[in-house]
């Protein structure tokens, strides 16, 4: 049946190079629909309970998507006219920000005190330029000695400033005929960006004795688009250049290198031509679907095309030696591309969505890839001209030499390989889940610089954020409530990860000072909720447009949002956190208990999350390709023993992976299940050519296991460097998720290789002994080598 199949591909070959053209082409129409997402929020399902506790918390308040404005003096001086007029300056300029709904800086902070008996709200300073001297200290006195701007908007060293703008993005927008038309986020953030851009090159250029860094939510998801930008630039070329490198020098021709550069790039363009079909976002991990479905591509092409320059070098005509690789090759690549497929399909269960895109995209790719191998690929590759050369008989030796070693240290090597796996897969508790998601992106991308900087020098960007509801106690100006918040907020500064707490009480404390004259004495709580509610009332008038309590007060004055700004910590440092705030809320203020929400508490769950849900996925993807291979090998045994040599791999890696780094975040809680499927490729075709010397030429085993080394060693060899390669390249990737699943990846694969190599033939011989115990070899090792096709 195959065999009828290759004829037909051979004889109908114009057709289906038309018809593989049309299909590409038509798949591809499909790229218009691609938008690409750098909102984080896709990282969590619609339903994750902390994302949906975020956005409530978002719909209660003023939204927190922001930009923070960092102004570092050179002579390390905050407190001068020169930099107070540039704070001044720039806070005006910053409501120029589209979206913006929020200006916080020191020039317009709302400094409230007691003049002649009454309270009087004004800005810090104006007219900074004219400031003396005892204004300056009377105003850098009030700055730091200001919780709310101590940590937050000035440093503890007044070195370093920050102006903090606030957006509010609409998700619906004027069509401009009279209705509305659903918003482009990424559209949104990139008139942001390049809004805040501009205007720190003005800053740089008018006062360039400050140098200038930006941070914050809005910078970090346009840093999602960047580290994309970045990475397709740079990766995409040295994967393409990698992979046809090592495809030459295994097939020695011009005319099979460019057969397989076009089946990558059709299949490329196919699965992301689909994906844009299905309605698939891009985004920083899908983004990483062309490396590996290139990677991947080279596969098919490289077995089907080895086998055939080989017929052909052997004397066969072109369209003979076609027929031959393609009977000989079918239902190997068959079964590695299902295989593969499974494997990435196995990421929906991912608890991340664009994982769950990645695998669809790479799955896609994986069998488009193999439609253009069994078609297309012999369709062109016998229209092309061909230059034959000579058998390399050099490398023949080589493999011939390295089956015979293999075979003559069976004992050793199966010991030894069993026993270095144990210890490697031992080594696995050792890992730890942990993540730092700003470095996410590495010191390639401006976001991460500046951030590191603004995290060294003034805040953190971390925060995790508390609405307490005071629904069943009164509302926010109940003494008992405030006091509650008082001690709770106390706490908060006691712990070593806080950096500042932004809350409510700190303006009730500064209020009733005030409304004592300033005295000292009365720098705390107000006593009755008549005077406390009074206070409010009064500030809130007197507050300009923009400055309101909105960010902490909810419209009713039922609920209050605590902001608590965090170092750059680890997820389990925060995980730690959140544990300890939820006994202490639980043991101290029950009543009025609330959950954190925020971007870091979401990322922090998520890592964890997604091991869990990747265990019933790769279950999944592991019976599945165990009754394929018991299937397709029409032998149990067989199929019980390659899960041996498709499972080791991945254990070993992350025990090896506990001596590299010993962390595993999200990105690495996919590799398992997404490799599952690629390791067993060699496994696969190792296997395929050790049973067809077994069962169609009647050898032994050692001699099959010379056979399957001399007919396809070479290529396994090959393709795994390929693999080895592409993943490498991807492993270069400026953002995280990419380059630790793309070095854990490539490590997998190479240990695939040597398993497959050195573990997989003693196994083999070993169970033949003990199923043929009384059958002997009948044919000649000779004879094997006289069957060689590389």
């Amino acid at each position: 049946m195959v065999k009828k199949y290759a004829e037909s591909v051979i004889q109908f070959r114009w057709a289906l190079l038309i018809l593989s053209v049309l299909f590409m082409l038509l798949a591809g129409v499909g790229a218009k629909n691609l938008f690409f997402n750098n909102d984080y929020r896709i990282f969590f399902s619609a339903d994750d309970p902390r994302l949906q506790a975020f956005e409530e918390l978002q719909n209660t308040y003023t939204k927190n998507d922001n930009v923070i404005l960092v102004l570092a003096p050179k002579d390390g001086v905050v407190f001068k006219t020169e930099t107070l007029t540039a704070i001044e300056d720039v806070t005006e300029k910053a409501w120029q920000t589209p979206y913006s709904i929020r200006v916080d800086s020191l020039s317009n902070y709302q400094h409230s005190e007691s003049v002649e008996d009454d309270m009087s709200v004004a800005n810090l300073f104006e007219e900074a330029s004219e400031l003396d001297a005892d204004e300056l200290t009377r105003i850098k006195a009030i700055a730091l000695n200001e919780p709310l701007l101590l940590h937050r908007l000035i440093s503890e060293k007044a070195h370093v400033s920050a102006i903090n703008i606030t957006m509010e993005f609409p998700k619906q927008i004027p069509d401009g005929k009279g209705g509305t038309i659903a918003a482009d986020p990424t559209k949104q953030v990139s008139e942001v960006v390049t809004s805040v851009r501009e205007l720190k090159s003005y800053i740089e250029k008018t006062y360039p004795e400050l140098s200038v860094h930006l941070s914050g939510i809005v910078m970090m998801n346009n840093a999602f688009g960047e580290a994309t930008i970045y990475d397709m630039s740079h990766l995409l070329p040295m994967a393409l250049l990698l992979i046809l490198i090592t495809v030459f020098l295994l097939l020695r021709s011009v005319s099979g290198t460019l057969t397989t550069l076009l089946v990558i790039l059709f299949s490329v363009i196919t699965a992301f031509g689909l994906a844009g079909w299905l309605g698939i976002e891009l985004s920083s991990p899908v983004m990483s679907a062309p490396v590996i479905i290139m990677t991947l591509a080279v596969a098919d092409c490289v077995h089907i095309l080895s086998t055939w320059l080989s017929e052909i070098r052997q004397g066969s005509d072109k369209k003979t030696a076609m027929v031959e690789s393609l009977r000989v090759n079918f239902m190997p690549v068959f079964l590695t591309s299902v295989t593969t497929a499974i494997g990435f399909l196995s990421l929906n269960t991912s608890d991340a969505p664009p994982f769950r895109d990645l695998g669809n995209v790479a799955a896609m790719g994986v069998i488009a890839a193999f439609i253009f191998s069994i078609f297309f690929l012999p369709a062109i590759a016998t229209l092309l001209p061909i230059r034959e050369k000579k058998k390399d008989t050099h490398t023949l030796k080589i493999m011939s030499s390295f089956a015979e070693w293999v075979i003559a240290k069976q004992k050793s090597l199966l010991v030894g390989m069993s026993l270095i796996a144990v210890v490697l897969i031992s080594l696995i508790p050792i890992n730890e889940l942990n993540d730092v998601f700003v470095e996410y992106f590495d010191e390639r991308i401006e976001f991460r610089r500046d951030t590191d900087f603004i995290s060294q020098n003034l805040t953190g960007i971390y925060n995790i954020e508390y609405s307490i509801n005071t629904e069943n106690t009164g509302d926010i100006s109940d003494p008992d409530v405030l006091v509650n918040i008082k001690k709770f907020t106390d706490w908060l500064n006691t712990q070593p990860e806080v950096v500042h707490v932004n809350t409510v009480t700190d303006t009730f404390t500064r209020l009733n000072k005030n409304m004592h004259g300033d005295d000292k004495s009365y720098y705390k709580l107000p006593e009755s909720r008549e005077m406390a509610a009074q206070y409010l009332l009064l500030y809130e008038m007197s507050l300009p447009f923009g400055l309101d309590l909105n960010n902490q007060i909810d419209i009713d004055k039922k609920s209050t949002r605590i902001t608590v700004t965090l170092k750059t910590i680890s997820t389990k440092q925060v995980l730690e956190m959140e544990t300890r705030v939820d006994q202490w809320m639980e043991q101290n203020m029950p009543h009025l208990k609330a959950v954190g929400a925020s971007p870091t508490i979401m990322f922090a769950h998520i890592g964890m999350k997604n091991i869990i849900s990747m265990i019933s996925g790769t279950t999944i993807a592991l019976v599945l390709i165990s009754l394929i291979l018991v299937f397709a090998l029409k032998s149990w045994r067989y199929g019980l023993l390659s899960l041996i040599p498709n499972l080791v791999p991945a254990g070993m890696a992350f025990g090896i992976w506990a001596l590299i780094s010993g962390e595993i975040g999200l990105a690495l809680s996919v590799v398992t299940a997404m490799t599952l499927g690629i390791v067993v490729d060699d496994t696969i075709h190792f296997l395929s050519k050790y049973l067809r010397a077994r069962r169609e030429k009647g050898l032994g085993a050692e001699d099959a296991v010379r056979y399957a080394f001399s007919t396809v060693g070479v290529a396994l060899w090959v393709t795994s460097v390929a693999l080895v390669a592409g993943f490498l390249v991807l492993a270069t990737s400026s953002f995280k998720l990419n380059s630790g699943m793309g070095l854990l990846t490539a490590i997998v694969i190479a240990i695939a290789l040597i398993v497959d190599f050195l573990l997989l033939p003693p196994l083999l011989i070993k169970l033949d002994a003990w199923l043929n115990k009384d059958k002997k070899v009948t044919e000649p090792v000779a004879a094997v080598i006289s069957e060689n096709q590389i």
